[in-house]
């Protein structure tokens, strides 16, 4: 197995390709040029010093977000020529959980830090389990998936799970000395040959990714933001969030519909618009249902269903607002404990739920169907 890995979700620029067990060559830069100047220059001369013939690789893996929104799409725009030209699926890895993988086999919690500007992070939280199999070796935990927070709240975190960290990434030594005064556990910081972005490690862990068939192809894939940019800062901002009525429900019914292979009827929410124990939230943009959330009352147990966003308007923080909204109105009517269910293979929306406080419960086999798939069954107190 064969791959070229990508990463200029940050400063640094770098390639790297993957054979196997074997690094071929890995080219890093951290030195002023724009990416757009240096990506693809850097792939041509592993190319040609590697005699490599870019149609014998499996796959192109990226960086897939968040970082720097310029870096990122430079970074997404090359893989998804790539992929198409070669005709060859994108491995997309978290930029995150690339930046953790640096630590691979460290007994002490990893915790990268990317400076995320107004005094946030792209952080999470990994840890590496050893496991029986010599082939594999170590197991990357994800105790706390990438997520953009306040410094105090990923120290909050950190010290609340009462281990050894180590950090590295672009933000360590922003916020090393806001760390003395917030960490109340041992720490250290990652040297400097560990401490950023690497293709190399994207690479290997793309590579898990392919066995297990965690691929997407050119036209499917878009970088992972997790923060919005100025300009759709300014337009969420525009987002109005207000209690569904009967004129939204065929709007609505249209989204589900091209989204969810069961989807509801417009009857159905119109039921549930009625319903004295049903709370249903529309976000509006110019005066046009964009997205629904709900939850039923089942005796203090709010229920939540039909969690979705037009397409068009994902990835924009619509969902996680809709959500805030629907769980602190369902407190004002009574609701403490709260149950969802979603496919197991979506993601995206359980890094949603679980950055809302929702932990996985257990599995409900065979839950959904058109595909049949099983349902991770999330809670939240």
């Amino acid at each position: 197995m064969k791959v070229v890995a990508l990463d200029s979700s940050g400063l640094v620029a770098s390639v790297a390709v993957v054979e196997n067990d074997n690094l071929i060559a890995e080219y890093n830069v951290q030195y002023k040029k724009t990416h757009s100047q240096t990506l693809l220059p850097m792939l041509e001369e592993i190319r040609v010093m590697t005699n490599l013939d870019v149609g014998t690789v499996d796959a192109i893996v990226l960086s897939a977000g968040p970082g720097s929104f310029t870096g990122l799409r430079i970074g997404s725009a090359t893989a998804k020529g790539l992929g198409f030209a070669l005709k060859k699926p994108l491995v997309e890895i978290p930029t995150v959980d690339g930046l953790a993988y640096n630590l691979y086999g460290t007994d002490k919690l990893v915790c990268p830090l990317m400076d995320a500007r107004r005094s946030q992070v792209y952080t999470g939280v990994y840890a590496f389990e050893k496991t029986s199999d010599t082939n594999v070796g170590f197991v990357m935990k994800v105790l706390e998936p990438q997520c953009v927070v306040a410094i105090e709240r990923i120290a909050e975190i950190l010290n609340d799970k009462g281990q050894e960290v180590i950090f590295l990434g672009d933000g360590a030594p922003v916020f090393a000395e806001q760390l003395k005064d917030l960490m109340k556990v041992p720490y250290s910081f990652a040297p400097a040959h560990m401490n950023r972005q690497r293709a190399a490690a994207l690479a290997v862990l793309g590579m898990q990714y392919l066995e297990e068939g965690k691929t997407a192809s050119a036209k499917e894939h878009a970088p992972v933001y997790l923060r919005l940019s100025q300009a759709e800062r300014e337009k969420a901002e525009q987002v109005i969030i207000r209690p569904m009525e009967t004129k939204d429900a065929e709007a609505i019914s249209e989204i589900e519909a091209k989204t969810f292979s069961m989807p509801w009827k417009v009857g159905d929410f119109l039921e549930m618009i009625e319903a004295d124990y049903a709370y249903y939230y529309v976000a509006e943009i110019d005066g046009k249902p964009v997205g629904v959330c709900g939850v039923r009352n089942i005796v203090g147990e709010g229920q939540i269903t039909n969690v979705v966003v037009e397409e068009r308007f994902r990835r924009k923080g619509i969902a996680g607002r809709l959500m805030r909204h629907m769980l602190a109105e369902a407190e004002k009517e009574g609701m403490k404990t709260y149950t969802l269910e979603v496919r197991v293979s979506n993601e995206p929306a359980i890094h949603l739920y679980e950055n809302l406080g929702f932990k996985s419960q257990g599995i409900r086999p065979g839950f959904y169907e058109k595909p049949e798939e099983d349902a991770l069954i999330m809670t939240k107190d």
